[in-house]
């Protein structure tokens, strides 16, 4: 395990350690948060990743690699063999940068962590890591937090539930799906086998969208934890949630006031 995080690497350390990669055997945890990557030329580090067969994890959070940045990791993933979790929040990362992410998910086979908290993904970057995850048969845990994600992602997101078999945790913090969308999770629920830890908290989900859920978790029987916090689910939405917590069978934690479902913390 090797970390680097706040050292403002700049880019001739990091062009040193690009090189260093690729020629690397051992290493298999890297963390380079907040070193002002951005400054690197991308294709330094896309090809270190290419040639590295051993880094498992890596964390390149606060860097700022924006869209250009995305997209060259987007190309090292479709060849990468090895990285299995990768964190890249905050990075200033849009639709067309995790385009690139999201094609290489179909051909990627081993990444199963993915953090994108806090990028600027929106509704159309939604879309297409939809479309990505109805094929993906390895990614089990997605950070979407903090991306602006609207209904019409979050319908997107929610239909390919119905189909991927393998994603196990969504962190869906602090983006506006609003009841609509909720509603379009909550269908998806019911055919979804698979799905066990969902955070929608501070998404702006009313009573409407929490009497959904209690026809979802009529038919759902894997879902054991559930944040809804921060939202405006009322009264009536409280009674409605505590009737599908009383005909649910399975362990089922509903926060309703908690600020968090879970965290995962990489170096």
């Amino acid at each position: 395990m090797l970390g680097f995080g706040y050292n403002d690497m700049g880019y001739v350390r990091a062009q040193s350690l690009a090189d260093t990669l690729q020629r690397n055997r051992a290493l298999t945890t890297l963390g380079l948060k907040r070193n002002q990557i951005e400054k690197v030329r991308n294709k330094s580090l896309r090809t270190a990743f290419q040639h590295n067969r051993t880094l498992t994890t890596l964390n390149l959070s606060g860097n700022q690699i924006g869209d250009v940045g995305a997209k060259s990791l987007g190309v090292a993933l479709q060849d990468n063999t090895a990285l299995t979790t990768l964190d890249l929040s905050e990075n200033r990362i849009g639709n067309v940068g995790v385009q690139s992410l999201f094609d290489a998910l179909q051909y990627n086979t081993v990444l199963t962590t993915l953090g994108l908290k806090t990028n600027r993904i929106g509704d159309v970057g939604a879309k297409s890591l939809g479309v990505a995850l109805q094929d993906n048969t390895a990614l089990t845990t997605l950070d979407l937090s903090e991306n602006h994600v609207g209904v019409v992602g979050a319908q997107s997101l929610f239909d390919a539930l119905q189909h991927n078999t393998v994603l196990t945790t969504l962190d869906l913090r602090k983006n506006q799906i609003g009841d609509v969308g909720a509603k379009s999770l909550f269908d998806a629920l019911q055919h979804n086998t698979v799905l066990t830890r969902l955070d929608l908290s501070g998404n702006q989900i009313g009573k409407v969208g929490a009497q959904s859920l209690r026809i979802a978790l009529q038919h759902n029987r894997k879902l054991i934890m559930l944040n809804l916090s921060n939202n405006q689910i009322g009264d009536d939405g409280a009674q409605s949630l505590s009737v599908a917590l009383r005909d649910n069978t399975v362990t089922l934690i509903t926060y309703l006031f908690k600020p968090c479902l879970y965290c995962y913390f990489l170096i």
